[in-house]
């Protein structure tokens, strides 16, 4: 079993088995702050701080018989005593969770994590319920607001979905262009149809354009700078310079939206082919904004 889902299962066990899906979200976030690699990343959601890869997981325990679940809440059902099996640091941390914060209300946690967190705040459908005047002042600070035109870039690679989908939002990225020529990934999230709910989820549109994607069979044996160097000198001759429409429309959803993302796998822009896909666009007559890798 993964330890991030004992962690989850340990949590269970010291709420007497069960817990409120808003609180064992909000408690998970509270441990998960404190700890010096997170097992698990938020993003700010319809109830504040959520993880959807956590959720994820939970849902696996359930389908595996470790966990039930009904509409409100996760029950522990595997009897192993998980507590034993954490990481003193860890055990300890949930153990200050749990003094804490463990008497604290759904709402009264959701009220404690928009004050202290109000990044986690700024899609919240409860904020306003739940916040004074002042503290609405402070997450209405907190939601990033991008003037600039910018295209940018990101990758996926070595990094959680929700820490993914936080990059996009902190920088006000309105749309997102797949430009994977085959939009699957083995990574949780990150498949088309996957990525575009999650992305949707948090108003962010998501198109796919693989026409200016490489194909799979192209990307092998890629061991060196100069490997990849010598693909992307191929790209360049027999994809860019025939698909300047495509180009062209990534152009036009950059005009029309102001803040947009072409995505791919590799986190090393030198190793992936839409840093010469935004160089290719940046060549376009009538592009005149900036370039960012995030």
């Amino acid at each position: 079993m993964f330890y991030r889902r004992k962690i989850i299962l340990a949590l269970l066990q010291l709420f007497d088995g069960q817990l409120d899906k808003i609180r064992l979200q909000k408690l998970l976030f509270l441990f998960t702050n404190k700890q010096g690699k997170a097992e698990y990343d938020f993003i700010p959601y319809k109830f504040g701080c959520y993880s959807y890869s956590a959720n994820a997981d939970m849902t696996a325990m359930v389908t595996r018989g470790f966990l039930n679940e009904d509409e409100k809440s996760f029950e522990k059902k595997d009897p192993t005593d998980y507590l034993k099996q954490l990481k003193p640091a860890d055990l300890k941390l949930l153990q200050e969770v749990k003094t804490n914060y463990g008497k604290m209300s759904a709402t009264a946690l959701m009220k404690h994590t928009y004050i202290n967190f109000p990044f986690y705040a700024t899609r919240s459908e409860a904020a306003e319920n739940i916040l004074n005047k002042e503290e609405l002042e402070k997450v209405s600070k907190a939601k990033p607001k991008g003037d600039k035109t910018v295209l940018f870039t990101i990758g996926y690679e070595g990094i959680s979905l929700e820490e993914y989908l936080v990059r996009l939002l902190k920088n006000d990225v309105k749309v997102l262009v797949d430009v994977r020529n085959n939009p699957l990934s083995m990574k949780y999230g990150f498949s088309k149809s996957q990525l575009k709910k999650y992305c949707a989820s948090l108003g962010i549109e998501y198109v796919h354009i693989p026409e200016v994607g490489i194909q799979s069979d192209q990307r092998q044996e890629l061991n060196t700078q100069s490997d990849y160097d010598r693909l992307f000198a191929v790209y360049r001759q027999n994809n860019l310079s025939k698909t300047t429409s495509s180009q062209n429309e990534i152009l036009k959803l950059l005009k029309q939206h102001k803040r947009i993302a072409l995505t791919c796998f590799e986190a090393n822009i030198c190793q992936c082919h839409r840093k010469h896909l935004a160089e290719a666009i940046e060549n376009l007559p009538s592009f005149e904004y900036e370039i960012k890798h995030i």
